[in-house]
C-alpha cells in the first residue's frame, strides 16, 4: 500500500518548468544593470524617495552623490566618502569604521546604501555613522539579505547579509530602538531574479511591490540621532 502510494504521489507531482531561470550563469554579470534597472536599486530608490525630506542642509554619501542630488531638497552641501582615494569624486577618503578624520557632528544627512557589507568592523562603521551625524540628522541605509558574493571588488571584501532582526539590534544598539525604523523589501520572486541578473523592467509592478517578510531582499534603515532639531522621532 505505502508503495502504490508513493507512485500516485510521484505521478500526482508536476515538474517546475524553469524557461531561460534553468542555467548555471547568471542573465547578467552586472546584477540586471545592463538589461535596465537593478532590483536592488529599485528597492533602494523606493527608499529614497519617501524620505526626500531628510536629505537636506549638509550631506555625505559614500562613492559619488548621486542620490544626494535625485533625492535631495534643500541640500546645503554634499561631500562623499570613500575608501579608495583613487575616486576623484570623494571629498573625504576614510575608512568609515575608522573615520576619526571626520568631524563629530557635521552632517544633517547620510546616505549610506550598500556598503556596510564590505565593512567587517560593522559596529564600528556604525559609531562613525552617527558619530558625524549632528543632533536630529538622518541616517539613511540600505543592506543586502539577499546577493551574490562579490569579488570584483578586491582587495574590498564582501563580509556580510543583514536580516531585519540583525538590523534592529545593530541601529537600536547605536541610535536606540525607539529612534530607528527598519522595513524589509522584496519577495520570493524579486530575490530570483535578482540573483540570476533580471532587471526590476522585467517585473510587473505587482511582483516587485509585494514584500514578503520570509523572502527578504533587501533591508532599509531610517536612523535618527537624538538630538533637538525637530527630527528627532524615527
Amino acid at each position: 500500500m505505502a508503495l502504490l502510494s508513493r507512485q500516485r504521489f510521484r505521478r500526482l507531482l508536476r515538474p517546475a518548468w524553469l524557461g531561460t531561470l534553468r542555467r548555471l550563469t547568471p542573465l547578467s554579470q552586472q546584477w540586471g544593470a545592463d538589461r535596465g534597472t537593478p532590483i536592488d536599486r529599485y528597492y533602494v530608490q523606493r527608499f529614497l524617495d519617501a524620505h526626500r525630506g531628510d536629505i537636506r542642509g549638509r550631506v555625505l554619501e559614500v562613492k559619488d552623490a548621486d542620490y544626494t542630488r535625485r533625492f535631495g531638497s534643500d541640500v546645503a552641501t554634499s561631500d562623499v566618502l570613500d575608501v579608495d582615494p583613487s575616486n576623484p569624486q570623494a571629498t573625504i577618503v576614510a575608512d568609515l569604521s575608522s573615520a576619526d578624520s571626520v568631524p563629530a557632528g557635521s552632517y544633517d544627512c547620510f546616505i549610506l546604501t550598500q556598503t556596510l557589507q564590505f565593512i567587517y568592523d560593522t559596529r564600528g562603521a556604525l559609531g562613525h555613522a552617527s558619530r558625524i551625524l549632528r543632533p536630529g540628522g538622518v541616517l539613511l541605509a540600505t543592506v543586502p539579505t539577499v546577493s551574490r558574493a562579490i569579488r570584483k571588488f578586491e582587495p574590498i571584501r564582501d563580509y556580510w547579509r543583514f536580516t531585519p532582526a540583525a538590523c534592529h539590534e545593530l541601529f537600536g544598539d547605536r541610535f536606540g530602538q525607539h529612534r530607528i525604523t527598519v522595513r524589509a523589501y522584496g519577495n520570493i520572486l524579486t530575490s530570483i531574479a535578482f540573483l540570476t541578473g533580471m532587471a526590476a523592467e522585467e517585473l510587473s509592478e505587482s511582483e516587485r511591490e509585494r514584500d514578503d517578510p520570509d523572502f527578504p531582499l533587501l533591508v532599509t534603515i531610517r536612523a535618527v540621532k537624538a538630538g533637538s532639531s525637530g527630527r528627532g522621532r524615527a
